[in-house]
């Protein structure tokens, strides 16, 4: 045969295979390892990590960006605009501690389900934020979303009150955060694309958690290099972990760009599970039969939801 050349298509569809592969090890990778990290590990610092994430989401952004121009970079043309980015940086940190700080105390598994209900909260977002109306069958597939949660956290051996509130809190904040942004960024002139975004959020998120870990999560760094004299592995799982942290954004914007929204909403909810079972496997936390029909109830809704909102445009 020789070294005949792929046919373009297959040679895309390779491409687009790979990239959704990278996103879902990436993906499921930080969860796990934040998991791992936060309450396995003993390393109960949710902040500080979360530190370490953005920290590694601004390097490799400007890496990304300013020298192998993965994305051409897009200015901030104004204070405003600025201002606009620092409060969803602020509402973006919200959530990702909030979620880190659940993993302290919930298993994946359960984070999963309560963060499956993420439309929920958007749609009560937009509703309030936004003059925008959904058809009111849209509304009505919202409700096995809530109800499957509520059946799940009925059912889940290991519940744990103030973790089931940082979650929804993590959630509520990530919904708000995309609601804020089409809002914020809508004009023309101060769109920017999530890798952008995330080049200017990043930073400023470190600059909102340096103080909240110091006065918060006392002696942080002193405790960790401590830990690192006694096992080393604490640093390459810092690094490896805030590495993976900012992969899940390049491979998300990826494989944005390289799918269809609904391709991505449907890979979305699918990853979900496959985070549910790959998460139970390696940390073997108790499920119930009541737990997982919730936990269906709610991706069934999410995906009724997707199909009434595709209908209604």
């Amino acid at each position: 045969m020789g070294g005949l050349p792929a046919p373009p298509e297959l040679s895309g569809r390779l491409l687009t295979i790979g990239l959704v592969a990278s996103w879902y090890s990436s993906n499921i990778g930080v969860l796990l390892l934040n998991k791992y990290l936060l309450s396995n590990y003993g390393f109960r610092y949710p902040i500080f990590l979360t530190m370490c994430h953005m920290t590694a989401c601004s390097l490799l952004s400007y890496v990304a960006i300013a020298w192998l121009r993965v994305v051409p970079m897009q200015a901030v043309r104004s204070r405003i605009q600025l201002l606009k980015i620092s409060a969803l940086s602020l509402v973006f940190c919200g959530s990702v501690v909030s979620g880190n700080v659940s993993l302290r105390y919930l298993p994946v598994s359960f984070n999963q389900a309560v963060g499956a209900t993420t439309p929920f909260f958007t749609a009560v977002f937009a509703y309030l934020m936004t003059v925008k109306r959904e058809a009111w069958i849209t509304y009505f597939t919202l409700i096995p979303v809530v109800t499957g949660v509520i059946i799940a956290s009925g059912g889940e051996p290991s519940f744990h009150l103030f973790g089931f509130i940082m979650c929804i809190g993590a959630t509520a904040a990530r919904a708000l955060k995309s609601v804020l942004q089409g809002i914020l960024l809508s004009s023309e002139g101060e769109k920017l694309n999530s890798m952008n975004l995330l080049l200017y959020m990043a930073p400023i998120a470190v600059i909102l958690l340096l103080p909240a870990t110091l006065f918060m999560e006392e002696n942080v760094v002193g405790i960790t290099l401590t830990l690192a004299r006694e096992d080393i592995r604490i640093i390459w799982y810092l690094l490896f972990n805030s590495a993976l942290a900012y992969f899940v954004n390049l491979t998300n914007f990826l494989v944005t760009k390289h799918t269809s929204a609904l391709t991505l909403q449907v890979l979305g909810n699918a990853k979900g599970a496959v985070a549910v079972v790959v998460s139970i496997l390696i940390f073997k936390n108790p499920v119930s039969v009541t737990g997982m029909l919730g936990y269906a109830m709610t991706v069934l809704g999410v995906i009724l939801y997707s199909e009434a909102k595709k209908r209604n445009k």
